[in-house]
């Protein structure tokens, strides 16, 4: 009776000889690998108006210039890794480049702090979708606890199930959320362009705002780079890829780049026109759909898209951090297989 209800839980054993079967292609890796980082969005803006807010509603006219700065900081991360894929094909990421370059110590240090961080990603990414659900539906705001608890343990049963099959289960509620993200800021900017929107920014661009200091600017811009979470995922996972895997990569971290930064400057110029200020129990990625959709179907379609996809980004916890403690154990930081002989 175990043996079936083990089976029908995590699916059938993975055979060695099939691993190359497991082997992700563009467009399942970009769900996979992409979903933390895509997913981003949805609480980036809303970190950085939730510093600057505590200044004036006028400072918030700065969240466009730190955007702008996270931005260009994204586009130097990119060409980082996309080097990164082609030296290091291995995976590892920042693991393997800091013990090569800078020595065992170093290397060390950037291992353990991404071990932590793909945990941390887990509970910020289901935290932040339970929240995405709590907007749209009140009445389920005293039940957060329960709902993280519960998504965990899914995508720990889907991961159980193997690379390949979690990869085609997690692509609908990616490119759902691409396509909803899409439809939001492209419907919000037309309608922007046809003035049925009404222009509720707090302060003009350039105007000065009293009390601004450098010190802000850049506690806004520390939180506001917490959009590039999950950036590295693909150049930790390029075993992962189909052949040649390197090329694959590459391409899969250039897309995944491009529509980050499509959706980070979109949402917070939305924000910004539209003069969102951060609530207590409305995410800003939730008043921006009020305001663009209304309250029908397509605000809870966005809001739907956004669970799911926040969700779903746990996964790349799942997925890279086996990669990163693979290279850890090879070379004896974490437990390993060892082989005893015996000689009579």
């Amino acid at each position: 009776m175990w043996r079936y209800l083990k089976r029908l839980l995590i699916g059938k054993p993975l055979k060695t000889t099939d691993e190359g079967g497991q082997a992700l292609t563009k467009f399942k890796a970009l769900a996979l690998l992409s979903s933390d980082a895509l997913s981003s969005v949805a609480y980036g803006t809303e970190q950085i108006t939730t510093v600057l807010i505590t200044l004036s509603a006028a400072a918030l006219m700065y969240q466009l210039w730190v955007v702008a700065l996270v931005l260009v900081l994204l586009f130097a991360i990119t060409l980082s890794y996309q080097q990164i894929i082609h030296a290091y094909p291995s995976g590892g990421g920042a693991y393997v480049v800091a013990t090569t370059n800078w020595g065992q110590p170093a290397g060390l240090v950037a291992g353990g702090s991404l071990l932590v961080d793909y945990m941390l990603t887990v509970a910020v990414s289901v935290t932040s979708g339970t929240d995405a659900i709590t907007s749209a539906i009140p009445a389920l705001v005293h039940h957060q606890v329960g709902i993280s608890i519960i998504i965990v343990l899914f995508i720990m049963a889907l991961n159980l199930r193997g690379m390949r099959e979690s990869a085609s289960f997690l692509t609908l509620p990616v490119y759902f959320f691409i396509v909803m993200m899409l439809a939001m800021i492209g419907w919000g900017m037309f309608k922007i362009a046809t003035g049925q929107v009404i222009y509720h920014a707090s302060a003009p661009v350039g105007a000065p705002v009293t009390g601004m200091t450098v010190l802000l600017f850049f506690r806004a811009f520390s939180s506001g780079s917490s959009s590039l979470t999950g950036v590295e995922a693909i150049s930790n996972a390029v075993p992962n890829f189909h052949k040649p895997k390197s090329h694959n990569a590459s391409a899969t971290l250039a897309i995944m780049a491009g529509i980050l930064a499509v959706f980070l400057s979109g949402v917070t110029f939305l924000s910004y026109y539209l003069g969102i200020v951060p609530k207590f129990d409305n995410t800003v990625l939730s008043q921006i759909g009020t305001a663009v959709f209304g309250h029908g179907m397509l605000y809870y379609l966005l809001q739907l898209s956004t669970a799911l996809i926040l969700a779903v980004a746990a996964n790349t916890g799942f997925s890279a951090f086996p990669i990163l403690a693979y290279n850890l154990a090879k070379d004896k930081f974490l437990p390993h297989a060892t082989w005893t002989v015996v000689i009579d």
